[in-house]
């Protein structure tokens, strides 16, 4: 669960309203390419335009692993997976995959009744485990384990504590500007009220004069009372679901799914709405990997010949690590070749069946894309969950203690190639850096919007995978990913250091110390040797390609 607080986290730190004539970049910047366009974006279409115009891709299956995606948009319904084993509608489960009707993929956060929407947070659902687990004991005869897990348990619930309070008194006073303003349109006895009106504003309750002419000299031209309580309402959103769930240890939004939640080893759970009831970031992450190119619709996918695969895990709150591990499984089991997870958290309730998918994922030659977190934190001295470092390591997997099939992605800023304010980073445990602040992509409903986040960065290194494994299918995935780090722009440049105002330079910031850059990638593509032995049908379609 990252990028509500990103999203909202940016709203905090701006006027109530940005100027309708606020400027952006290149609504492609991402697909852009430095020395042709002026832009650091992956230079995709300079690809397709130089080195992939008399080559024939074939169709690789992306897992979008998120909150859920829209395959109805205008620019996704034509590139959505369709499970063609599965008769949909029948509830029968024709495949015999374990899940009925899954035609368009998964959907691990839902039962029969219904689906999750908000959750806790991982730390408030360890709180309240441990906290039930001591109730009733005599913690002053706790020894050994038990008694700094104890500890342990007292200190989490001190941060978790402190945060409710403060999520419930941002949003009483959140409440309470909305409430002047509602007051305000009764008193005048108007719907809406213009800037012009709110400055002119008079009332018997100077508080309320008061608030009118503030709230007005916030507003541009143009906009109106109603514009600023539209852009009030994600604030009311967001500490509504940290107070109430997120932080609330008594909060209980999994009951809907009917599994039973302490078998991490358990499947079979779920209902096939891939969308669910807020498909937005799913559907900006899926737009940005696949939406289709050059349909004269929307915006530009960084690949084309994708197939995407939906499988819903993250709800309003931090996804839980029994979701992760199946919906890795689940895409691995039905054809996904790549994998995009753009969420992540600080604290893990079961880690080794996380790796266990992870490992199973390498064995079948998927591709991990991760992104890093919107924590300006440094992702080598602080947790970042789930990851590419298996908790049992050694021998249990061929003495390798971390995924050699997992990429871990940082957002880059349209502007000279910094890295994002927001990003997270690490000289081990950030692989590379991409794309990911002012993405224009698709959002639910055929709608587009502009986001940012690692969580944008990552579907842009993942659309970057698809594209080397659609025209070179011979490639492996440990393969893919050695190219796509191989390759990377580099960058020497001081840049400042997320989170602080220490400048560093930009080669610190990651193990790469650049870029992802798919014409390079594709370059080295065209000399490297595949590993992967390919079909007879595959093989075929390779003798019709032709290598520029």
């Amino acid at each position: 669960m990252q990028l509500k607080q990103l999203l909202f986290g940016a709203l905090l730190c701006a006027p109530f309203l940005a100027s309708a004539q606020d400027a952006h970049p290149p609504q492609n910047w991402f697909n852009m390419d430095q020395s042709a366009d002026g832009f650091q974006g992956v230079s995709t279409d300079k690809t397709y335009r130089e080195l992939l115009k008399d080559r024939k891709g074939q169709t690789v299956v992306v897992a979008i692993i998120d909150s859920g995606v829209d395959i109805e948009h205008e620019d996704l319904k034509d590139v959505i997976w369709v499970n063609e084993d599965e008769i949909a509608g029948n509830g029968i489960d024709d495949d015999r995959n374990g899940y009925v009707d899954d035609v368009n993929g998964w959907n691990f956060i839902g039962g029969k009744n219904g689906n999750v929407g908000a959750d806790q947070l991982e730390i408030t659902r360890i709180v309240k485990y441990l906290g039930d687990k001591y109730e009733n004991r005599n913690v002053d005869a706790l020894k050994g384990k038990e008694k700094k897990e104890y500890a342990q348990y007292l200190e989490l619930k001190e941060t978790v504590d402190k945060a409710r309070t403060k999520a419930e008194a941002s949003l009483a006073q959140y409440s309470g500007i909305v409430d002047g303003l509602n007051a305000i349109k009764r008193e005048a006895g108007k719907e809406d009220l213009t800037k012009a009106e709110l400055m002119a504003f008079e009332s018997s309750d100077e508080k309320v004069a008061q608030m009118a002419k503030g709230m007005g000299s916030r507003l541009e031209d143009g906009q109106t009372l109603n514009d600023m309580l539209d852009q009030l309402q994600p604030a009311i959103d967001y500490f509504d679901g940290q107070a109430n769930a997120m932080y609330n240890v008594d909060f209980d939004g999994r009951s809907v799914v009917g599994d039973n939640y302490l078998d991490s080893r358990e499947i079979g759970y779920g209902n096939n709405d891939v969308e669910g009831p807020d498909a937005l970031h799913g559907t900006h992450v899926a737009g940005i990997v696949a939406a289709v190119r050059n349909n004269d619709v929307g915006m530009n996918g960084v690949a084309d010949n994708v197939r995407i695969m939906s499988i819903r895990t993250v709800p309003d709150g931090d996804e839980r690590d029994k979701d992760v591990a199946n919906a890795i499984r689940y895409a691995v089991d039905n054809g996904a070749s790549i994998i995009n997870m753009s969420f992540g958290k600080g604290y893990s309730w079961d880690k080794e069946v996380v790796d266990d998918a992870v490992k199973y994922a390498r064995k079948n030659d998927v591709l991990l894309v991760h992104a890093a977190g919107n924590s300006s934190q440094d992702n080598d001295s602080t947790d970042n969950f789930p990851n590419d470092s298996y908790e049992k390591g050694g021998f249990l997997f061929f003495g390798k203690k971390s995924a050699d099939n997992w990429i871990e992605v940082g957002a880059l800023d349209p502007n000279d190639g910094k890295p994002a304010r927001f990003s997270n980073y690490g000289k081990t445990n950030v692989d590379v850096f991409a794309p990911g602040v002012e993405i224009y992509a698709t959002v639910p409903d055929d709608e587009y919007q502009w986001l940012q986040g690692t969580s944008m960065a990552s579907p842009v290194v993942a659309g970057v995978a698809a594209v080397l494994r659609s025209y070179f299918p011979e490639l492996t995935a440990e393969q893919t990913k050695d190219i796509i780090e191989a390759t990377v722009v580099p960058n020497t440049a001081m840049v400042k250091k997320p989170g602080s105002g220490d400048k560093v330079p930009f080669t610190d910031l990651s193990k790469t110390g650049g870029v992802v850059n798919t014409y390079k990638a594709v370059q080295k593509a065209m000399q490297t040797k595949g590993k992967k032995k390919l079909t007879p049908a595959q093989k075929a379609m390779m003798k019709d390609t032709v290598t520029p």
